[in-house]
């Protein structure tokens, strides 16, 4: 038989949304997976960015 897919499990890019709005060259982004079943709105996490060198807030984009 073969393997059920994981069925309620999306992945999601995050953004960073300080470097963003800073109009700085490049990008920060996560990739990661969440439960669409638990959590249907948009994720928010804070993340480390390489480049503002600090924690920031990371939002899920499309």
């Amino acid at each position: 038989m073969a393997k059920k897919s994981k069925g309620n499990r999306n992945q999601v890019i995050l953004e960073c949304t300080e470097h963003k709005n800073s109009g700085m060259p490049g990008t920060s982004r996560y990739v990661t997976q969440k439960n669409r079943k638990n959590s249907p709105d948009r994720l928010e996490l804070k993340k480390f960015n390489p480049i503002l060198k600090k924690y920031t807030v990371h939002k899920e984009i499309k």
